[in-house]
């Protein structure tokens, strides 16, 4: 099967074509999906299952424990440099809460050092966070929490996103967009207006897959065929 880590940065390509695929049926190439658990690891796992995929036999576990030093990720550098698209099948065993976690983060340099630009979940719905001034996206409102979307458990969804070198942030969930998770030009969103009171423009270095939580919760999430391009991939190009 297609989709074992293909990575077209190679000396003879420039590093914006960078892409990457990923079904992890060749097992779990650990130099290029390394862990990342920065400042502390107490708890969280990573490991490849054999029990539960979204395409062929194998997927990514992240078994992820209570509080900030609970967490544990893994990931890839492999990324564009201009604009980033990433596209990963994901199953959680439990519901978001209304505690602020982080099931995917990205080292962002435009944020300063050690600074992260975070995907996950708070007030039930899924969520950005900018780690530099903790706003998130959608504001964090009644109608910011209305407009945007709960993660289904139990079963795998098609979470697909899109970083922009010009501060865009586009989102879609099983291929519908997800406007309160949107901020393009061109595009109103009435719901984040605590986002773009900053000029910040995300310049991601690396994609981490896991578990992140600010408070006491636990959970366990799969990851299976991940997809980075410089272009939207869809959910179409991984069957199920």
């Amino acid at each position: 099967m297609f989709g074992r880590t293909a990575l077209l940065a190679l000396a003879l390509l420039p590093f914006s074509f960078a892409q990457v695929s990923e079904d992890f049926e060749g097992g779990w190439d650990e130099a290029a999906w390394p862990t990342y658990a920065p400042d502390c690891n107490q708890g969280g796992k990573v490991t490849l299952d054999s029990t539960t995929a979204h395409s062929g036999k194998n997927s990514m576990r992240v078994d992820g424990a209570g509080g900030f030093c609970g967490h544990i990720f893994f990931g890839t550098e492999s990324i564009p440099s201009g604009d980033v698209y990433v596209r990963a099948y994901v199953k959680a065993s439990k519901a978001l809460t209304d505690s602020h976690v982080s099931f995917i983060t990205m080292p962002d340099s435009a944020q300063g050092s050690n600074k992260h630009l975070r995907i996950g979940g708070q007030s039930k719905i899924l969520m950005y966070n900018r780690e530099s001034d903790d706003a998130t996206l959608p504001d964090l409102s009644p109608n910011g929490i209305a407009a945007s979307k709960a993660l289904p458990t139990g079963s795998w969804q098609c979470f697909e996103y899109h970083v922009g070198a010009d501060g865009t942030i586009e989102t879609w969930l099983n291929d519908e967009a997800i406007e309160a998770l949107t901020v393009k030009s061109g595009v109103d969103n009435a719901n984040g207006a605590q986002w773009q009171r900053s000029g910040s423009k995300p310049k991601i270095t690396a994609i981490y897959f896991g578990w992140e939580s600010y408070g006491g919760d636990t959970n366990t999430f799969w990851y299976d065929d991940i997809a980075v391009d410089s272009a939207r991939v869809g959910c179409s190009e991984a069957a199920a």
